[in-house]
């Protein structure tokens, strides 16, 4: 449907500058009062059967019965607009239904600001602020109840059969429970896809990070399709190999190098901290499995008389420690640190920094779906050199590598 240059001509006749267009009492506000009282007549009108000045019999004893005041929240601030009443009653406007108080797009925008990690209370202030609306803290909880659909959604879809790469870990976050507030675990699974892409496979949340909810979160994983994982990238949870071999046998486990050099120097004096890990590099950037072996008798050697810990915890984890080293260099900066997923619990720690606590596990998996999804928005090219990375899992792996 086409506006005639002589319409438009006849409603910018007295334009002046944005803020007749897009002001409080500007032409878009005055537009959409119009067209939606204009609507309503004509649903009015289909409601009924004639127009209202049709005389002569009528199809129906149901007459138009005057008007009634609505107030509308929109993006240009409230909206005064007459609705059509029916004396039988039996008239409900389709563009703007009986109990809705928002036009179009409004409720966009508090689920934008509530995915940014706002409070109920941030948004109420920001919606004053620029549109000049009161909204209640029921309203706010009423469109954002509108996400636990899509979670539930997200959270049960199926999954492709093989990834070659999934990093698993868990952040922190305050949730009111029982009437107290405790720290409860995020658990987030991160895939590598086959085609370099990333994907979130899932999100669960508990008090307690443990090997025994790991295994029910991969048992989950499997019954929603997935079969087979080649490397599974994991923070160092004390049996959470065991629990991933239990459910996928021949995925390797490959610990995440950044958490074991963290967890190496957490009670090294500062001092000591750059050498000791300047020494630790040595072993995680040898080029094979023996030259890290023998920088780790070098650290050993160098270092066991003040912090004998260190060389000991590398050794009882060694076997998940250097799966990485059959890749090439290029490749082992993509597997050998959940960075990945470390980058997610980045930003879902600076847009929930706001929040003190939450009042239940549900307003906070709400909250931590809608700002993954904003993140995963802009996943848009594959994993560096990721080319050569399948073509080196081809070729270790083998027949696994669904090519």
């Amino acid at each position: 449907m086409a506006i005639t240059k002589e319409i438009l001509d006849e409603l910018l006749k007295e334009y002046k500058g944005p803020d007749d267009f897009f002001g409080p009492d500007g032409l878009v506000k005055q537009l959409s009062k119009a067209l939606i009282e204009r609507v309503m007549q004509a649903e009015l009108t289909e409601e009924i059967g004639y127009e209202k000045s049709a005389s002569g019999e009528k199809a129906t004893s149901n007459r138009r019965n005057g008007k009634t005041a609505k107030t509308l929240r929109t993006d240009q601030g409230p909206m005064e607009i007459e609705v059509p009443r029916d004396r039988d009653g039996e008239f409900e406007p389709q563009i703007i239904p009986k109990h809705q108080r928002e036009w179009r797009g409004f409720d966009d925008k508090i689920l934008s600001m509530y995915g940014l990690g706002l409070s109920t209370k941030a948004i109420q202030e920001n919606l004053k602020d620029i549109y000049n609306v009161d909204v209640s803290p029921e309203l706010i909880s009423r469109v954002t109840d509108e996400v636990k659909g899509l979670v539930e959604e997200w959270r049960n879809r199926a999954l492709e059969a093989f990834y070659p790469v999934v990093f698993f870990d868990a952040l922190r976050v305050n949730i009111r429970d029982e009437g107290h507030v405790s720290k409860k675990a995020v658990y987030l699974a991160l895939a590598i896809r086959m085609d370099g892409q990333k994907e979130l496979l899932g999100m669960w949340i508990e008090r307690n990070e443990g090997a025994k909810f790991w295994m029910g979160i991969l048992n989950e994983l499997r019954n929603r399709g997935v079969q087979d994982i080649l490397l599974a990238a994991v923070d160092g949870l004390t049996g959470f190999p065991d629990a991933i071999n239990a459910v996928f046998p021949e995925t390797e486990v490959q610990l995440c190098i950044i958490h074991m050099v963290r967890n190496s120097v957490k009670y090294v004096p500062y001092k000591d901290r750059k050498a000791v890990t300047a020494d630790l590099k040595e072993i995680y950037l040898a080029p094979s499995d023996d030259a890290a072996a023998a920088a780790l008798e070098r650290f050993s050697e160098k270092w066991d008389r003040k912090y004998p810990a260190i060389s000991k915890s590398w050794r009882s984890r060694w076997n998940e420690v250097i799966p990485f080293m059959k890749f090439s260099p290029e490749i082992r900066k993509a597997i050998y640190t959940t960075n990945a997923i470390e980058s997610i619990n980045y930003n879902l720690q600076r847009n929930l920094k706001t929040r003190q606590s939450f009042p239940n596990d549900e307003a906070a998996m709400k909250l931590v779906f809608m700002i993954l999804q904003r993140i995963s928005k802009k996943w848009t090219m594959p994993i560096r050199n990721w080319g050569e990375a399948l073509h080196q899992f081809a070729l270790i792996y083998g027949d696994r590598v669904p090519l």
